[in-house]
């Protein structure tokens, strides 16, 4: 009877604290809980750290770069977190990493992919490739794949990471011989891209480049085929959502993007164990917000067990000494300014689906 009660009576083991600030309503939703989907499925095939259960602590930034900043300081200064994982757009990421930095915890970003996130900072970091080399690679695919000599390009001014995946685009796009022969400017929200298609249209592009998040993409994929206007789309990783089918309809059928994982990618035992996890919890193919979700997880833990601690400066430097890990996207190598060394996955959107083109390494 001793025995029983010293059982009951015995403390809970601590938990350790792991903090997200990711956007679970707003423009960004759709990526939002595709990440905290992958991240709950790695919480519970790996559900404890250096023997302690860890406990997820998810607070919505709204897709708003204030409430981004104010998630970090709340995950910080009311729940104690040992670490952060979030946010999933750049410009809401570089609202909240300086806070984590300057509070010495480690922040992984799952799907961040601006270089400016993790430059020159200690705590920063990301499970994605950077938007330099996903940029370059976007090039490269358009002039050696898709043969484009000539190509106008459509921005959303408003968010960091349609800007610079552009600029990356552009200039090595033009590196190899190839001719932006216009830039047209949206900003996210906008309805109408009339005027955009009028002013691109005039310069008789192969291609047009338009590296923005799916729903503006899925607009001007059908503001296109509505104006009887047949060049085909480029786009970046912001496109891979499963919205974009449901917005854009059969209007986005041989649009291609380059992306951040394809469910054809998952070969690793990890990735095919978490692959067969997350199909199984949610009837939905794995995509790669929820498998870089994973991957944000399962790096920061690691480096917690390499550490031996939680320390914010341990786990920093354990995380920055990420070497072949072999995660849920593939083996990840931290390269120079805390951004993993990975191929470019390039995808087709083919009758309503997403299918594997290649991989394009560095």
């Amino acid at each position: 009877m001793a025995a029983l009660w010293l059982l009951w009576a015995a403390p809970a083991a601590a938990e350790i604290k792991i903090g997200l600030y990711l956007p679970m309503t707003g423009p960004a939703a759709a990526m939002g809980q595709m990440v905290w989907e992958g991240v709950q499925v790695a919480h519970q095939l790996q559900p404890q750290v250096l023997g302690q259960p860890v406990k997820l602590v998810l607070v919505d930034t709204r897709s708003d770069r204030i409430e981004a900043a104010n998630a970090v300081s709340r995950l910080i200064e009311k729940d104690k977190v040992a670490a952060i994982i979030g946010e999933v757009i750049s410009s809401d990421t570089l609202a909240g990493v300086p806070i984590a930095e300057r509070a010495g915890v480690p922040n992984i970003s799952p799907t961040a992919t601006s270089p400016l996130v993790t430059q020159n900072r200690g705590f920063a970091f990301r499970a994605a490739y950077v938007d330099d080399l996903q940029g370059k690679v976007a090039a490269r695919f358009a002039w050696e794949n898709l043969k484009a000599k000539r190509v106008a390009v459509l921005i959303d001014q408003a968010q960091d990471y349609c800007v610079g995946l552009a600029n990356f685009f552009t200039q090595e796009f033009q590196r190899r011989g190839g001719q932006i022969v216009s830039t047209s400017y949206i900003q996210t929200g906008d309805q109408d891209f009339s005027a955009q298609i009028s002013a691109l249209k005039g310069g008789n592009p192969d291609l047009i480049y338009a590296p923005n998040y799916y729903t503006e993409v899925a607009l001007l994929a059908k503001q296109l085929k509505d104006l009887g206007v047949n060049i085909p789309i480029l786009s970046g990783d912001g496109a891979q959502v499963p919205e974009l089918l449901s917005i854009g309809g059969e209007a986005i059928n041989g649009m291609y993007f380059t992306a951040l994982f394809h469910r054809q990618g998952a070969t690793t035992e990890l990735g095919r164990k978490f692959m067969q996890a997350y199909e199984s919890t949610y009837k939905n193919p794995l995509d790669g917000f929820a498998a870089l979700g994973g991957d944000g997880y399962f790096l920061l833990t690691a480096a917690m067990n390499q550490a031996g601690g939680t320390g914010g400066a341990k786990v920093a430097q354990a995380l920055a000494a990420t070497k072949d890990f072999a995660g849920v996207t593939g083996v990840i190598t931290m390269g120079p300014n805390h951004n993993p060394i990975k191929g470019v996955t390039v995808i087709k959107v083919e009758n309503g689906q997403f299918a594997y083109q290649t991989t394009i390494n560095p």
